[in-house]
């Protein structure tokens, strides 16, 4: 059984790569697209799923603003089962400081230059509240390009969708990016931050060893 991941926000497959499986699940990591200028999101979400051979039953794993995607490539090439880590099940679950950002339109007047280079104050934020104590916090967020950071934090900020019942949501309980008090999660790993998978690996790795069979 073949199970896609997309990781989080500028993150590539190393985020998620402690991670273990059953060993009949055939892991494929879809990278992130770079948008296309002024691309629709569910366009690119379509985008994001042409790699995804569904003739055959698969499973689906996202990470973060990876959740969100693989929750949307759901209702195009609906997957088995449907996991989603430190990630949201709809709009409502969205933190405050995301609905502040949404009702402002913040991003939009961000400049493109802030978003460039892991020197940035974006990067300095994204070390604050993904895992302040992990000192190699910024070399799983190796995606940089200022487009796709600006295009993405922007539609996760305006991300309309209702919560499907058969996605299995798995939080930590000292999330700050997607808080759990908002939330009813299948799943609460304890002691952890936004960065589970990586620090969490083992106790989530056996949940997703009873999930994906």
């Amino acid at each position: 059984m073949k199970l896609y991941t997309i990781s989080g926000l500028g993150a590539d497959e190393k985020v998620l790569e402690k991670l273990t499986f059953n060993p009949n699940i055939e892991v494929v990591h879809i990278p992130w697209l770079i948008p296309d200028l002024n691309e629709d999101f569910h366009h690119y979400v379509a985008r994001m799923s042409e790699t995804i051979y569904d003739s055959e039953d698969f499973y689906l794993l996202g990470y973060s603003f990876g959740g969100i995607i693989v929750q949307e490539i759901h209702k195009l090439k609906p997957a088995k089962k449907v996991v989603i880590l430190g990630s949201i099940k709809c709009d409502k679950e969205k933190s405050k400081l995301i609905k502040a950002g949404e009702k402002m339109n913040a991003v939009k007047y961000i400049p493109r230059q802030f978003f460039g280079s892991s020197g940035s104050v974006l990067y300095m934020f994204l070390k604050k509240i993904f895992d302040s104590k992990n000192a190699n916090l910024l070399q799983y967020f190796r995606f940089k390009d200022p487009y796709y950071l600006k295009w993405s934090m922007d539609k996760v900020a305006h991300w309309k969708f209702d919560k499907m019942p058969d996605v299995i949501q798995i939080l930590a309980d000292k999330d700050i990016v997607f808080p759990v008090k908002n939330s009813q999660p299948d799943f609460v790993i304890k002691n952890a931050t936004h960065l589970f998978p990586l620090t969490k690996a083992r106790q989530v790795s056996e949940i997703l060893k009873n999930i994906f069979v």
